[in-house]
């Protein structure tokens, strides 16, 4: 079971939206979008605070593999991933083909594997 919410690039709705990883029937949230270095992109700052551990891998490897794609301008992105309340949180640029990039070579090959990491004890 999913769930599709929109909000406005305001750090207090991104954070309130952290809370949904509350719901025991999610493994994985993904936000889209605010995740440059314009006055308005504030989801990066929002997320990574609240952050109990990240993935600092996939921030590298996304901007890597971006890179390929789009050449230097993906040292604008800030895309993150890590872990709060044991779910899995993937922040990601709004562009169709880096949502697109990061689903099909980096969450989905891996998503199954990190939830299992974290359903350990």
């Amino acid at each position: 079971m999913g769930a599709y919410t929109i909000v406005k690039d305001e750090p207090i709705e991104i954070q309130a939206q952290m809370e949904v990883l509350g719901r025991s029937d999610l493994d994985a949230v993904i936000f889209n979008g605010g995740t440059g270095i314009a006055p308005r992109d504030t989801t990066y700052d929002a997320i990574e605070g609240l952050l109990e551990k990240t993935l600092p891998g996939f921030g590298e490897l996304f901007r890597w593999l971006s890179y390929q794609e789009i050449g230097s301008r993906a040292i604008a992105s800030r895309a993150i991933a890590g872990v709060y309340q044991n779910k899995l949180v993937f922040s990601l640029p709004g562009s169709t083909n880096a949502v697109k990039l990061a689903m099909q070579q980096l969450i989905l090959p891996e998503l199954t594997h990190l939830v299992s990491q974290l359903r350990k004890s």
